[in-house]
């Protein structure tokens, strides 16, 4: 399909991460920017970012769980893996683009991440 299609690559993903972190809602042609960004319409854009944002909703109300990582055993200060089952997976898309989209969009304020 073409780069437009509704499905998102990981790499994609990032790119949005990233070009929200450029383009906040003060940015003239925002939208326009963030498509841009990642090879998608306006309309995949602003169709993800709300998708995006009732994920973060579901994650502050507590509805979906973040993943939950930890240190393997002889791994270096900044290795982590997840210890999820497949279900908690399944629930939690992409949790570390939401847990960013969630510190871009001030939501995470007292939030401390350390990795």
């Amino acid at each position: 399909m073409a780069s437009g299609s509704s499905n998102w690559t990981p790499r994609q993903n990032k790119l949005f991460e990233n070009a929200l972190a450029i383009f906040d809602q003060q940015s003239p042609d925002r939208w326009h920017n963030l498509a841009r960004a990642v090879g998608k319409t306006v309309e995949e854009v602003k169709v993800h970012y709300q998708m995006l944002v009732e994920d973060v909703q579901q994650i502050e109300a507590g509805e979906i769980p973040l993943p939950n990582y930890t240190r393997r055993a002889g791994a270096s200060n900044k290795s982590y893996h997840c210890i999820d089952d497949q279900a908690q997976r399944s629930r939690v898309r992409a949790a570390p683009t939401h847990l960013s989209l969630w510190l871009y969009m001030g939501l995470g304020v007292g939030l401390i991440v350390s990795v």
